[in-house]
C-alpha cells in the first residue's frame, strides 16, 4: 500500500517536471508563422546588437542608455508599447518580431530588417528569457479591428470633438505637436520623463503608419507610457473617427473642423 502511494507520488512529480520543462522550453522559443526562434542563437545576436542599449541583463541600462530619449525598453518587466494584445497583456511573439523588424519611430530603436527573418525570431526568443512572465503567463487574444469606414468630413469633425472630449490635446497639443499643457509633467512607468508623440512628425507613428495600426494602438494603449487604452471609453466607430482626425495632423490636410476652433471644456488638473 505504502509502495503504491510512493510510486503514485513519483509519477505525479515526474508529470509536473515534464510539464514545467515544456513550459520553460516554450518560453525559450519564439513562434512566428512557420519559424521557431531559439534563445541560444538569439543570445549571441543580442550581445552583438542590443546589449549596449538594453544592457546585459535586459533591464534597459546599457552603456548608451543615459544618452537616449526615450530610454531603452526594460525587458525584465515584459511591458511593451507595440502590441496587438489588450493593455496589461504580454505581447505575441509576432508583436516582438514586428517591433524588431520595424523599429520604433522617434526613438533610438532602429529597424533590424538587415538581419535575416530567422535571426529576428531568435532574438525574440532570447528577449523573452529576461522576464519570468513569459514562463508564467500566456498572451491574451489580439484585439479585434473592425473594417475601416470611408473617411468623411463629418467623421473627421466627430474625431476632432473626441480629441477634445478625451483630453488628447492636453498631452499632444491643440495642433498635435506633442506640446500640450501636461506634456512637461509626463513620465514613463519607471519614472523617466517622456515626451508625448508629435503627431505631425512625418508619415509614421511609434508602432506603424497605417490606419489599422493606429486604431490598434488606440485600443491597446502603449503600455509603459502615459498613453492609455481607449477600448472601454470609446466605441469602435468613434475610434475610427479619431483615427481619421489624427491623420489630418500628419498629412497637413485641414479638415472643416480643426483643433484650434474647439475650446477645451476644462484645463487639465495640475499635479
Amino acid at each position: 500500500m505504502v509502495q503504491r502511494r510512493v510510486m503514485s507520488m513519483v509519477k505525479c512529480a515526474l508529470v509536473v517536471m515534464v510539464v514545467a520543462s515544456a513550459v520553460v522550453l516554450r518560453a525559450q522559443e519564439s513562434h512566428i508563422g512557420d519559424m521557431v526562434g531559439k534563445a541560444k542563437s538569439g543570445k549571441r545576436l543580442y550581445e552583438r546588437y542590443c546589449l549596449y542599449c538594453h544592457g546585459p541583463y535586459g533591464d534597459g541600462t546599457g552603456q548608451s542608455a543615459p544618452y537616449l530619449d526615450p530610454k531603452p525598453r526594460d525587458f525584465t518587466k515584459a511591458t511593451f508599447k507595440c502590441r496587438s494584445t489588450p493593455t496589461g497583456s504580454l505581447p505575441l511573439d509576432s508583436d516582438l518580431y514586428d517591433t524588431i523588424s520595424r523599429g520604433i519611430h522617434a526613438s533610438g530603436m532602429p529597424s533590424w530588417k538587415p538581419l535575416t527573418r530567422q535571426q529576428r525570431a531568435d532574438l525574440v526568443a532570447y528577449i523573452k528569457t529576461f522576464s519570468p512572465r513569459f514562463h508564467e503567463e500566456q498572451p491574451a487574444a489580439p484585439v479585434s479591428i473592425p473594417p475601416e469606414p470611408a473617411t468623411s468630413a463629418d467623421g473627421v469633425k466627430r474625431g476632432a470633438e473626441i480629441f477634445d472630449n478625451m483630453n488628447c490635446w492636453a498631452c499632444h497639443g491643440r495642433q498635435g505637436r506633442g506640446n500640450g499643457p501636461s506634456a512637461s509633467k509626463l513620465t514613463d512607468s519607471k519614472g523617466n520623463p517622456i515626451t508625448p508623440f508629435d503627431l505631425t512628425s512625418g508619415t509614421r507613428f511609434k508602432c506603424g503608419q497605417s490606419d489599422r495600426e493606429l486604431f490598434r494602438d488606440l485600443v491597446t494603449g502603449l503600455d509603459g507610457t502615459p498613453m492609455p487604452s481607449f477600448s472601454d471609453a470609446l466605441k469602435p466607430e468613434q475610434i475610427w473617427d479619431l483615427v481619421h482626425y489624427i491623420q489630418t495632423f500628419r498629412s497637413g490636410h485641414k479638415s472643416q473642423t480643426s483643433a484650434e476652433t474647439i475650446e477645451p471644456k476644462a484645463e487639465p488638473k495640475s499635479e
